[in-house]
């Protein structure tokens, strides 16, 4: 669990915040704010569980501003991944937490539709492991206030991933799993 943690910890630092690719990740590291979960459970309703009890625990602990739900044995396949991610939307509606949180999705394959595989602008969201971000909606709506034109972010990642270049997005997410065997 450690080692899963390290891992996601150095894709979050070395990609997410030192490439600006969330530009509200830094200040939220840096508070210490960011609670990482490991959940190894392989059944869709075990794990469906634990991110209740996950939500549950930003109800309980406002100085967790967010968390990252990552997902060690369940949801490998892309395509199944996306079918859990709708379950779980639904879920949090079902839960009564609509408006209160939202999930970003990142997965090792993630792929936009109407894109190849290998098109840099995938990495925005690919991470060493399938992951649920649950962030708060009041947080991020204040967030966005004060950043300057925010619809443009997605725009600017996807540029700067394909400027970047595949292999050096590759060579970065590989590093990160490398260094923490």
């Amino acid at each position: 669990m450690d080692k899963i943690i390290k891992q996601t910890q150095c894709w979050l630092d070395s990609v997410i915040i030192e490439h600006n690719i969330c530009p509200f990740a830094k200040r939220e590291r840096d508070k210490g704010s960011i609670h990482f979960y490991v959940d190894n459970n392989q059944e869709i309703s075990q794990v469906l569980e634990d991110l209740v009890i996950e939500c549950e625990r930003l109800d309980e602990q406002p100085e967790i501003e967010t968390t990252l739900f990552v997902l060690a044995q369940f949801g490998q396949d892309f395509n199944d991944y996306l079918d859990f991610l709708d379950i779980a939307n639904q879920l949090l509606i079902a839960q009564g937490y609509e408006g209160v949180y939202q999930l970003a999705s990142f997965h090792p394959e993630y792929c936009f539709s109407q894109t190849d595989e290998n098109d840099p602008a995938n990495y925005t969201n690919r991470s060493p492991y399938p992951m649920l971000h649950i962030i708060r909606e009041k947080s991020l709506e204040k967030a966005l206030e004060n950043y300057p034109d925010p619809e443009l972010i997605p725009e600017r990642n996807v540029d700067y991933c394909q400027n970047l270049g595949l292999e050096k997005l590759q060579a970065m997410l590989q590093k990160c799993l490398n260094n923490h065997q």
